[in-house]
């Protein structure tokens, strides 16, 4: 792990993204109180893509469904 204070960090940001993207772990600091981590992430995958009609007879909405509710009535 190359832990490295943030005034020498920023100029060579990019050679340190590069460092962190072949799996090492950077460390930036500013003075002794505050500390950032740069590591590379397991790939995530996307999510996939609903489906048209995946769901279908799984969800059921009631004939009541849009009429007023009566404890609402005093607001209408």
């Amino acid at each position: 792990m190359e832990k490295i204070d943030l005034d020498r960090a920023l100029p060579k940001i990019a050679e340190l993204l590069d460092t962190a993207f072949a799996g090492e772990e950077i460390v930036i600091t500013q003075g002794d109180r505050q500390s950032i981590k740069i590591a590379k992430v397991a790939s995530v995958s996307a999510p996939h893509s609903p489906r048209f009609g995946c769901d279908r007879d799984r969800v059921t909405i009631s004939d009541d469904f849009d009429l007023p509710l009566d404890e609402f009535q005093d607001y209408m």
